[in-house]
């Protein structure tokens, strides 16, 4: 039951639409956007993620270095001991190694779909070691005072969620891992409920249990705590291997309504809805027993990673959510739902 309504220009930012930002490198994937508004525009906090441009029977791929200089890494393709079955990311001698750096970077448009580069805006790169492979699927949160951004940190110990706030998209705090590892897909709440600040997040737990969506509780947005897991995976269903939180939950009538991500064991990426207790977030009110966002068109089948709708971003306007979403893993596009549509497809 796809009820998404997809633009007619989509896609609207494939990787040849933009220079690279790293020497050397070119854009290999456009991926999941946060999205805000500021300055009367709409803005889209893009996930870049860059290569070395590839010659025959190597595959390169960028690292920071210890002394925070970007370094090539080559191997020679037919090498045993190279891994090199999924496109993300590559094993050689049991050391896993991203083949893309990713990092964030800001476009802005007056009609929200026609994006251009913000050069006054400079892009957001990874520092320090636990950021070494690079930041990942911002999710912005507005808030009366300030931006602020949850990501993912990526490096060769540890996959964990790290915030920074903002108020002019210049100057930023960096406040460091929130979440530790094994975690991503944070969602912050954008209002307090009851003079708590309350966060979606996706701790992995493979062994035991599974990737999941949890809750978590916490005064200040730095210290969590109360975790509760608020849903699983679903056996034979289309989010059977994982579930993810998309943007901040949307504040309804009837609840707080969460788009979220789930994938199969093909990973194939669709999109579901929650439905969470406004006074209570943990409490699960509902949830999509079918896609309300499925893998159709041509550009979401065929890519970097095919088969994938995966978003971390939108706007609302009344009863319209505008969400932008990467496709394949390669390109940026956009939809737009009916707050009540999702609501009755619910019930």
């Amino acid at each position: 039951m796809d009820i998404a309504k997809r633009c007619e220009r989509n896609p609207l930012l494939k990787p040849s639409d933009l220079k690279a930002g790293i020497k050397g490198m070119e854009i290999a994937c456009l991926l999941n956007p946060g999205v805000f508004r500021f300055d009367d525009k709409i803005w889209l906090l893009l996930r870049v993620a860059e290569r070395p441009v590839q010659k025959e029977n190597k595959i390169s791929f960028p690292v920071y270095n210890s002394t925070r200089e970007i370094e090539v890494v080559s191997f020679d393709t037919d090498d045993p001991e190279l891994d090199v079955s999924d496109p993300r990311v590559i094993n050689y001698k049991g050391q896993d190694y991203l083949t893309t750096l990713s990092y964030l970077r800001l476009v802005s448009s007056n009609d929200g779909v026609h994006f251009k580069d913000e050069p006054d805006f400079p892009p957001l790169f990874g520092k320090g070691e636990l950021e070494a492979f690079g930041i990942e699927d911002c999710r912005v949160a507005t808030t009366p005072n300030g931006y602020y951004l949850t990501f993912t940190e990526v490096s060769s110990v540890a996959v964990g969620v790290g915030l920074i706030h903002t108020t002019n998209w210049k100057d930023y705090t960096r406040h460091g891992m929130i979440f530790p590892p094994h975690n991503k897909d944070c969602a912050l709440f954008e209002e307090q409920i009851n003079n708590r600040f309350y966060a979606l997040h996706r701790p992995s737990s493979p062994e035991l249990g599974g990737n999941y969506i949890w809750l978590a509780e916490s005064p200040d947005r730095l210290h969590w705590g109360n975790h509760t897991c608020i849903a699983t995976t679903r056996k034979n269903s289309w989010d059977c291997a994982r579930v993810g939180a998309g943007a901040s939950p949307v504040k309804t009538s009837e609840g707080w309504l969460e788009i979220y991500h789930g994938a199969d064991h093909n990973h194939r990426y669709c999109l579901g809805a929650l439905l969470l207790d406004l006074k209570d977030p943990s409490r699960v009110l509902a949830r999509s027993r079918e896609p309300i966002m499925e893998p159709l068109a041509a550009y979401e089948q065929t890519g970097f990673f095919g088969n994938v709708v995966f978003t971390n971003g939108h706007l609302v306007d009344g009863d319209t959510i505008t969400m932008y979403y990467g496709a394949s893993d390669e390109v940026i596009c956009r939809a737009t739902f009916s707050i009540t549509e999702i609501l009755e497809s619910l019930k």
